[in-house]
């Protein structure tokens, strides 16, 4: 009796998309307290109101499709996370449920569902939510409930935001990216549980650090404003949109590390991390192909 398996390697091991999954929402629960502790409860009704919508909109689409509900793989759950993170704590809720209708729906479910998306649907939606409502989107609001500028606007003026005000997230921006401290945690928490690797994140922002550096911009800073870590640690490091080897997720890093550096100091907006990941993400397949090894003696791909 033959059998027709995949070439190797061939990897043996109890791990499931649930449990990854389970893994990322537990790293990202610091950023949601700090979140919580800097803007009040209504960052965690707009992280609710996201997992809700994204919960459902997998569901329904699924059902209507009639395939398989996946929605117990709690991968819809971390997007609806990550999109409530890249939001500002005063969004309208029903512009959140929107995100996660493009998300869910547009990004993920009509490409073929988890394992076919060509971007990460968090990514995608917080692009189109601020091209589609860029006053709600930039309407930042202080943990004193006080709008004003995030620090990466600030230090485009020249103006300085103390280090300390950076790594526990006392300032404006959006609901998960501001307590640097608290993505860090999470960051280790991954690594220690092996659920990402290094290459991407420390790419990514090493690139940012160094050009910076070379640019004559504070680059501690700049790493640790805007959603650079949240980016980097969460987004950067995606099993599906992100290449499969180790040279190809330096290389993603890299780039990202790059785009968002030409994006912040010579384009329109103060931040680009969204945009360069977006962009990252179309190059995936390419950089997996290009980097990808060749086994003794096989033929060329």
């Amino acid at each position: 009796m033959s059998q027709i398996v995949s070439v190797s390697p061939h990897c043996h091991a109890k791990v499931s998309t649930q449990g990854i999954m389970r893994d990322v929402l537990i790293a990202l629960c610091p950023a949601l307290v700090a979140g919580v502790v800097n803007f009040g409860w209504r960052a965690l009704l707009v992280t609710a109101v996201c997992v809700a919508a994204c919960m459902f909109f997998e569901w329904g689409f699924e059902k209507l499709c009639g395939k398989k509900s996946t929605v117990s793989d709690l991968s819809a759950a971390v997007s609806g996370v990550l999109l409530a993170f890249n939001l500002p704590v005063s969004i309208p809720l029903w512009q959140a449920v929107f995100g996660a209708l493009v998300a869910m729906v547009a990004v993920k479910g009509l490409f073929g569902g988890l394992g076919k998306n060509f971007a990460n649907p968090a990514i995608v939606a917080r692009i189109v939510l601020f091209l589609a409502f860029s006053s709600s989107m930039t309407a930042w609001v202080y943990p004193d409930l006080a709008s004003g500028a995030t620090p990466l606007a600030v230090l485009a003026k020249g103006e300085s935001v103390d280090y300390l005000t950076l790594l526990l997230g006392h300032h404006g921006g959006c609901i998960g990216e501001t307590c640097a401290l608290a993505l860090l945690l999470g960051f280790a928490y991954l690594l220690l549980r092996r659920v990402i690797t290094w290459q991407a994140p420390v790419c990514f922002v090493g690139t940012v650090f160094l050009l910076s550096l070379i640019l004559g911009q504070d680059a501690l800073r700049q790493i640790l404003s805007g959603g650079l870590l949240l980016g980097a640690i969460f987004m950067a490091t995606d099993y599906v949109t992100t290449p499969q080897t180790g040279w190809g997720r330096a290389l993603f890093g890299i780039g990202a590390g790059l785009l968002t550096v030409l994006i912040r100091f010579y384009g329109a907006y103060a931040e680009g991390v969204s945009f360069a990941i977006l962009f990252m993400n179309i190059l995936t397949p390419y950089l997996t192909k290009w980097t990808r090894t060749k086994p003794l003696g096989g033929a060329k791909a």
